[in-house]
This record gives C-alpha cells, sequence and structure tokens, in this order.
C-alpha cells in the first residue's frame, strides 16, 4: 500500500469567528461518477445545532465543493440530524438518517449515570443529485424499540432487499428491550417500510457489547460485518469482531475475533477478494489501514499502513455508567469511510482533530 496524496473535504476556514466542526463522514459514488460525502456540521461534538451536510468531487476527491445542508424531517423538540449516503443500484442517492432528541438542552447525547442515550427518530432521504433536486424526508417506523447507533450506510443486498446496519443501545434511564446487540433492519420494497429485523451480533447475555456495525460484500457474494466490540464485564476493548452472511443478511456466523486492536472499523471488499480495513488503533495511536483475507471463515491479516498519527484517544474510566459519555467527550478522530475508484485506488476519508478544528480528511490509497 502506498499513499497518493491527502488533503481536506472540509474544515472551518475561520475558526477565529465562528465555531463550526465537521464530524462523521460517508463516500459514496454517484451515478454519474462524481463523489458525494455527507457528514455532520456544528459547533461542538454534541452540540444541539449539528445539521448534516454534504460536498460533491467532480474530479476524484481532489477538491469539493461548498458543503450544502441535507433534508431532514420536521421535529417540534430540539435535535441534531445524522445521515450516512450509499448509491443504490438504481443510481438513486439514499440517505439513512436520525434525528437525535436534543431537548436535555445540559446534557450530551448519553446520560452520564446510566449510559444510556437520547431517543433516535430513523428517517430516509432520496436525491437525484444530478437534477439537484432531494424528495422529502420520510420517517421509519423500525420492527423494534431503540434508541439506535447509526454509523453505517444502507447496504443493498442481491437478492433486492434493502439492509439498514445500527447497534440497539440503552435509553434514557439505561434500560434496553432486546439487549445492546448489532443488527440489521430489512426493506423488501427499497426503504418504504422496514418491518423485519435480523441479529447480527449478540453476546449481550456474555457482556459483550457491538457498536458501530458497517458491512462489506465480498467478491464471492457473501456479506461480511465488522464491530467495535466491548467487554462491559471486564471494562475493556476486545478486538474487532466479524461474522460472515452466505443469505443475504438472514443470518450471521457468530462472532470471532479480526485480531485487530481497536475500534470504529470500517471494512472495504476489493476485486481481489481481499479486505482493507480502516479503523482506530487502541494499541497504537492513529487511524490505520489493514490488508486482510478471509480464508473460508477465517480470518487473516497481511499487510498495516499508518495513515494519520495525529491524536491519540484516552476514553477514561471503562468500567462506570459513564463510560458512554467519557468516550464521546474524549474522541479526537473516528469513523473512517471508504470507496473504490475507477483506477482501482482507494478514497478513505474520516474525521480528525487538528490545530482544534475537527475536520473531514481524505487519503487516497493504492494497492498492490
Amino acid at each position: 500500500m502506498n499513499i497518493l496524496m491527502t488533503g481536506l473535504i472540509y474544515r472551518n476556514s475561520k475558526p477565529h469567528l465562528r465555531s463550526r466542526h465537521a464530524y462523521f463522514p460517508s463516500l459514496t459514488v454517484l451515478a454519474n461518477g462524481d463523489l458525494l460525502c455527507g457528514f455532520d456540521v456544528g459547533s461542538a461534538f454534541e452540540s444541539d445545532d449539528v445539521r448534516n451536510h454534504h460536498s460533491v468531487s467532480k474530479d476524484g476527491g481532489m477538491t469539493w465543493g461548498t458543503p450544502e445542508l441535507t433534508p431532514a424531517p420536521e421535529s417540534v423538540a430540539p435535535f441534531f440530524s445524522s445521515c450516512r449516503f450509499k448509491t443504490a443500484p438504481s443510481g438513486e442517492l439514499v440517505g439513512a438518517g436520525a434525528l437525535w432528541d436534543r431537548s436535555r438542552s445540559e446534557e450530551g447525547l448519553a446520560n452520564p449515570e446510566t449510559g444510556g442515550f437520547v431517543d433516535t427518530t430513523l428517517f430516509i432521504v432520496r436525491g437525484d443529485r444530478a437534477a439537484h433536486t432531494w424528495q422529502a424526508p420520510s420517517t421509519v417506523d423500525p420492527p423494534l424499540r431503540g434508541p439506535f447507533e447509526i454509523c453505517s450506510p444502507l447496504f443493498f443486498a442481491a437478492n433486492g432487499e434493502w439492509l439498514w446496519p445500527m447497534s440497539v443501545l440503552k435509553n434514557w434511564e439505561g434500560h434496553v428491550e432486546h439487549g445492546m446487540r448489532a443488527i440489521v433492519l430489512r426493506s423488501d420494497n427499497k426503504g418504504a417500510t422496514w418491518k423485519e429485523w435480523s441479529p447480527v451480533m449478540d453476546e449481550s447475555s456474555q457482556g459483550l457489547v457491538f457498536w458501530e456495525i458497517k458491512l462489506s460484500q465480498m467478491s464471492d457474494g457473501r456479506i461480511a460485518a465488522l464491530c467495535w466490540t466491548h467487554d462491559t464485564n471486564a471494562g475493556c476493548d476486545l478486538p474487532v469482531h466479524y461474522a460472515i452472511s452466505s443469505d443475504n443478511g438472514r443470518s450471521f456466523s457468530p462472532p470471532r475475533s479480526t485480531g485487530l486492536l481497536g475500534q470504529t472499523c470500517t471494512p472495504l471488499a476489493l476485486s481481489n477478494g481481499k479486505i482493507i480495513c480502516f479503523y482506530r488503533r487502541s494499541d497504537h495511536q492513529g487511524l490505520w489501514a489493514q490488508v486482510a483475507v478471509l480464508d473460508g471463515e477465517v480470518w487473516r491479516n497481511e499487510e498495516e499502513m499508518l495513515l494519520w498519527s495525529g491524536a491519540s484517544h484516552s476514553p477514561g474510566n471503562l468500567t462506570a455508567p459513564k463510560f458512554a459519555t467519557d468516550t464521546m467527550s474524549g474522541l479526537r478522530f473516528g469513523l473512517p469511510t471508504a470507496v473504490c475508484l475507477p483506477d482501482q485506488s482507494v478514497l478513505a476519508a474520516f474525521w480528525c482533530v487538528e490545530d482544534a478544528v475537527a475536520n473531514i480528511r481524505y487519503f487516497k490509497i493504492s494497492l498492490p
């Protein structure tokens, strides 16, 4: 692997005048070949003015247009909006988003006493970027009770179903009906309704929780799911875990370790049958890329490379109920996203704090 170039997709150009930070990017290749990157922008990491924006590149990611506000459903309560984008097989641009309830003006997203999260309202927004138009966003009635963590775009299965990967979280009071598990919602009518769901990783009876689930389709048709894995009993992160589906996401193999010591891991399947993963390491500082191979259901790591080493992450007390609040307030970079480009290179983006400003940075990588 080699880094061909790096640059910024978005950075507040006048931080001395106004506080504007960017977080949580999602990259997709549009039907016309342009690139779109969505990201959240606000005055602080958990401020109630966070809104999702998107920017377009017409030159393969070298330069990016002025960010535009992404449509979100109207809400009577204070909220912030977050959205992840993916281009559907039909060429339609689809955003999978959530409104996060911010009516508790003096609290963040998580309850420092219980580790529970604010209420979430899921929504879908569809766009035609060639015509620069958007349909009105539609709220989603999920088949199980949240709140939910959304860190992944939609996944379009080979059988025509749409899958929405997410994790189930504790509510504000600290209760969770179905256990803190990684799941997929399923739609058989292109996102009009979401009446079914399937578990992906569930070891809640053993005290394990799975966050920031991401899916990628292997060259052999199987779906690989990866999750940040945390042991609540031991108060420590475990290596990133993976599970495999051979039936379009209706069932998954038991979760197993990738051996990658880190968090917020994003896989991207390559045409040569390998997987490149982008993740925040816990044993070394920075954001790393790792090329791996799935030999049957056995994960084998082959080559690693440091992409960015600008910040370390101190997660605080991992056994306290307020672990969730300590973790979020201590984050300095994360949520990588990646796409394959026509020249067989990979464009990866993530958010990171540089010179006290959170911005969206990209790397273009060549593969052997």
